[in-house]
C-alpha cells in the first residue's frame, strides 16, 4: 500500500497517510477526456439566438397579388429569401449539457487523483486551520508547501471562513469542498492540496464504489 507524507502549513512533515490501491491505481486517459468534455459542455451558456421569420420586423401582408404582375410569387417580406428576412434553421437558446453515468464520473475521479500522485502534484496537509483570515499569511504557507503556480485547495465539508477569506484574492488559487471536487478541478490546476480529513473521506467513498476487479487486485497486492 502506497503512502504519502502529511505536512503542516509550514511545510514540515507531521505524519503519513495510507493510500488505497483501489483509488490510486492506473490512469484512464480516455475516461478523463470524456469527463472534462462533459463538464465543459455543461458550462456553456447556450444563449445564442437568431431571428426567424416570426421574429423579424415587417408587415405580414402579401406584397402583391399572386398572379398577373409578372413577378415571382411572394407571401411575405419577412421571407428568408429577402434581405432583412428571417434566418432558417439558425441557432436557438439551448443547453449543451448531457448525461454522464455516476460510474464513469467516479472512475474519472480515481484516475485524476492517480495522475496527480504520479506527477508528484498531490500534497496532503494536516488541516487548513488558519489563525487569521490574512491573504499574506496564507501566501507564505503556500510558498512553504512549494506552490509556485496554480493550486486547488480541497477542504472538508465544514465551513472554514478563514481559509475562504485568506485564499479568495490569490490569483490561480481556488477552494472547493471535499464533496464537490470534480476531475476537471484536479486536472485544471497545477497542484492539489488536500486537507487530511477531506482526502480520507473521499478515499473511503471511492473505495466503496470501485469496480470489483479493482478491489480484488488491490487485495492481491496487499
Amino acid at each position: 500500500m502506497a503512502k504519502i507524507d502529511v505536512l503542516d502549513l509550514n511545510g514540515k512533515k507531521v505524519g503519513t497517510l495510507d493510500l488505497a490501491e483501489e483509488v490510486f491505481g492506473e490512469v484512464n486517459h480516455a475516461l478523463l477526456w470524456e469527463t472534462v468534455r462533459h463538464y465543459r459542455a455543461a458550462q456553456r451558456a447556450g444563449t445564442h439566438a437568431t431571428k426567424n421569420r416570426k421574429l423579424v420586423s415587417g408587415s405580414g401582408r402579401k406584397p402583391w397579388r399572386q398572379k398577373g404582375t409578372g413577378r415571382a410569387r411572394v407571401g411575405s417580406i419577412r421571407s428568408p429569401l429577402w434581405r432583412h428576412g428571417g434566418t432558417v434553421h439558425g441557432p436557438q437558446p439551448r443547453s449543451y449539457g448531457y448525461a454522464l453515468s455516476r460510474k464513469k464520473l467516479l472512475g474519472a475521479l480515481r484516475s485524476a487523483l492517480s495522475a496527480k500522485l504520479e506527477d508528484g502534484k498531490l500534497t496532503v496537509v494536516e488541516s487548513f486551520d488558519l489563525a487569521e483570515a490574512k491573504t499574506k499569511a496564507f501566501r507564505k504557507s503556500l510558498d512553504a508547501l512549494a506552490v509556485k503556480k496554480t493550486a486547488l485547495l480541497v477542504d472538508s465539508a465544514k465551513e472554514n471562513r478563514n481559509l475562504e477569506l485568506g485564499s479568495r484574492n490569490l490569483e490561480g488559487v481556488e477552494m472547493v469542498k471535499g464533496n464537490e471536487v470534480h476531475p476537471y478541478h484536479l486536472l485544471r490546476y497545477d497542484r492539489v492540496l488536500f486537507a487530511r480529513p477531506a482526502l480520507e473521506k473521499l478515499q473511503e467513498s471511492l473505495k466503496r464504489t470501485a469496480p470489483r476487479r479493482r478491489r480484488a487486485a488491490a487485495k492481491e497486492v496487499a
